[in-house]
Order: structure tokens, then sequence, then C-alpha cells
């Protein structure tokens, strides 16, 4: 496992969290993001988190558990994103929850406690590093956090025979990522897509089938947008240049950058926005966007000129996950929890209500009963065509986030 040694951003690093507490999916919770209208009024003292430099480098701790007390204390501790669990119609219980410790006997203290990945990092990072217990049995964040956690030796690895569901029910594609070949350490709870999204009646005829199609199209000038985060508006690009994101070199990232400052040189490109873009695409202000799924199914409801297309060249999908610290007291019961949800009920009814990719086999005639929209939506149960065309952009060394990132902040003017 790799040393920990505390992590020092540098100002372009600095600056895309700032983005993404401010208008990107760090900054609204999973479910209410199109019911508010400006970003949320996240601290930035989470950026401290990744860049103080107090806290002395860990031991060996990798795979470090305490005494497993889950026989005698019926209880899992978990910590989520906010709104990222289905609820009833008073606000006050979560039902697949309550059926889990109803069949089970294990209550479960729930915790919507993770506004963004870098501030939860700043929470849980000093009994980490410490090799004491964090208090949570369960966690969930984003693929790179989850991946960082994972080289640092900070979670557990998973008893596969408390996971016979997972096991069997989990996605293909989302079986075995770089950063977790074969799931030994996570479970993905959700999946989350990029796609193209676009404003019919603002196209006004004009087609768009791919990036290309949004970035040399004249008729489209200054209507279209790209995401501020990185890893989604290059991964696109990458994907369009014929470049798979799990596998690019240095020169393929650099010729990414390149085809989008022409756009921007040009004035093809009208801004890169956060989760704002929305508003615009509604308005019809954007033609069209790259745009993230969950956002797209609430859009298409509510507007009818608003669809998506899947562009040839494949999309991104990244994961938020399911893992368990060291010195968790309840590990199996966490197990336990993580495999309930791998069943088809239970990941209907969750995926009925958050509307992300499910990463579960078999889900669809369990969601149909809930949801038939739902269940027949590609964003939230993609079919083998569209699973086959996503991609997962790869793990980043320190060094190459610093890099990347630095290049896109110029390419941005962030």
């Amino acid at each position: 496992m790799e040393q920990y040694e505390p992590d020092r951003l540098s100002p372009a690093q600095v600056a895309a969290v700032r983005r993404s507490l401010r208008n990107g999916r760090a900054a609204l919770s999973r479910r209410s993001l199109l019911r508010a209208g400006t970003g949320g009024a996240l601290a930035i003292g989470g950026l401290g988190a990744l860049s103080a430099c107090g806290i002395p480098a860990a031991k060996n701790t990798s795979g470090v558990s305490s005494e497993d007390h889950s026989a005698k204390e019926k209880v899992v501790n978990f910590s989520n994103w906010t709104e990222y669990m289905d609820v009833d119609d008073g606000g006050k219980h979560h039902p697949s929850l309550d059926q889990f410790a109803a069949r089970t006997g294990i209550k479960v203290k729930y915790t919507e406690d993770i506004n963004d990945n870098v501030e939860f990092f700043g929470k849980i990072k000093p009994q980490l590093a410490a090799g004491q217990d964090t208090g949570r049995d369960l966690i969930c964040v984003t693929d790179w956090l989850a991946a960082r956690l994972i080289r640092f030796g900070w979670v557990q690895k998973l008893d596969a025979s408390n996971l016979p569901h997972a096991f069997m029910n989990l996605s293909q594609q989302f079986r075995s990522p770089d950063w977790d070949p074969g799931r030994a350490y996570s479970y993905p709870w959700t999946g989350i897509s990029t796609v193209i999204a676009y404003n019919k009646k603002a196209l006004d005829g004009q087609e768009v089938k791919s990036v290309s199609d949004m970035l040399d199209n004249p008729k489209l000038k200054g209507r279209i947008g790209f995401l501020s985060e990185m890893r989604d508006s290059i991964g696109m690009t990458l994907l369009d240049l014929g470049k798979d994101p799990a596998k690019f070199s240095d020169d393929d990232f650099d010729a990414a950058i390149a085809r989008l400052q022409k756009a921007v040189d040009q004035g093809q490109i009208r801004r890169f926005t956060g989760n704002d873009y929305t508003s615009d695409l509604t308005k019809g202000d954007l033609a069209a966007c790259i745009a993230w799924a969950g956002d797209v199914v609430q859009l298409k409801a509510d507007t009818p000129d608003v669809d998506f297309v899947i562009p040839e060249s494949g999309y991104l999908t990244s994961t938020d996950n399911l893992l368990i610290p060291n010195r968790a007291r309840h590990k199996t019961n966490a197990e336990r929890l993580i495999d309930y949800y791998y069943e088809p009920k239970p990941a209907a009814e969750l995926a009925a209500y958050i509307n992300y990719v499910c990463p579960v086999d078999g889900v669809k005639a369990e969601l149909a009963r809930i949801d038939p929209d739902a269940a027949n939506n590609p964003l939230i149960i993609p079919d083998a065509a569209m699973a086959a065309k996503s991609h997962a952009f790869r793990s980043l060394s320190q060094k190459e986030e610093t890099a990347y990132e630095e290049k896109f902040a110029k390419l941005t003017g962030a």
C-alpha cells in the first residue's frame, strides 16, 4: 500500500475544488439539483483537508480491523450524501433501511454528513491516519477518493462470503475499475454518467450526435456548453478523438486541451459550467452541452424539448462507492447492508428515488413495478448497447492531477 503523505494542492487544484463546491456535482444535494437556484454555500474550509501538513504519516495500517462486534451489537453506522436514499412521503423514514432492520434486526444509524468528497476526507483523515476508529462502519465516496483511501490502506478488504448478492448481481461495467480490480474493497452505490444533452427547439433543425458536432458546427457558435469538471469535459473529448480515457497519455490529454482551446478561441463554447447549465439548457440559451445523466432524467420530465444522446464514441461513467474504514466496529453488519442493496427489490426502491445509474443486474422487472418510466430509462438502467459504450477516466497520480488541472484551469479561465 502507498504510504500516506499529506497532499499539497496546487493553485489549479484549489480552483477546481472551489468550482466543485460552488456549482459542480458537490454543490447541491443529489436529488435537489433542479429545485435550487444557486450552488450550496459550503464552507471552503474543507480545502485544508488535502493541504494541511500537521498530521503525521500513518503507520502501516493496511486493512486494519478492530474486533468485530457485529454479533453482539446489532447496529451499523452509515455515512452517505444528502438525499441519496429513498424517503417516505413524510420525509422522516427511509423505507428500504427500515425493511433491512426488520429483516435482520440490525439498526442502521444513517447520517447524511457527506456534502463534498474533500470536506468529508478532512473529517475522517485524522482518525484514519492515526489508525483510529472513525465512528463509521460504512461510507460512500466518489471513485477518485475511494482509490486514494485504498492506496493508503485505510479501508478493509471485504469478505466475499458476506456478499453473495453483490458478487452475483454487480453489473459487468462496474466490476473491475483500475483502482480496485475485482472490487476487493468497494462496491458501487450508483453510477454517474456524463452524456450530451440538447434542447430540440434551440437546435432549430441542427443535429448533434457527437462532441465534434458540438465543436465544429458554426450554426451553434456561442450556444455550446462544457463542464467545469476536468474529467468530464476532457474525457468526453478524448473519446471523440478516438482515445480511451482509461489509457490515455500526456500527449492525448494535450490534444484534447488543444481541441477545446480552438473552440474557445473561435467562440464556439459559450462557457464551462457546473450544474447551472440546467437553467441555460431549459431556456434554450444552450443548444447542447455536456451534462450529467441524473440532471437529464429530471429535465426531460419537466421540459419536453430537452433530450440526450450517447455518442458513438462512448460516454463517461464514474461511481460513488461503499467502503468499510479501518477499525470499524461492525464490519459484518456493514457487509450485510452492502449485500442487501444488491438484491433487486431494495435496489429498485433506491433507483426509483435517486434516479442515478443502478449498478445492479436484474433490477429492471422490480423497478417496473414501482416506476415503469424509470425502468425503461437507459440513463437509470442502461441496456447492453449503452453499457458497452461506458468508459471510466483512469486513476491519476498526484503529479498528473496537478499538471492536468493546471492546463484545464488555463483553458477555462478559472
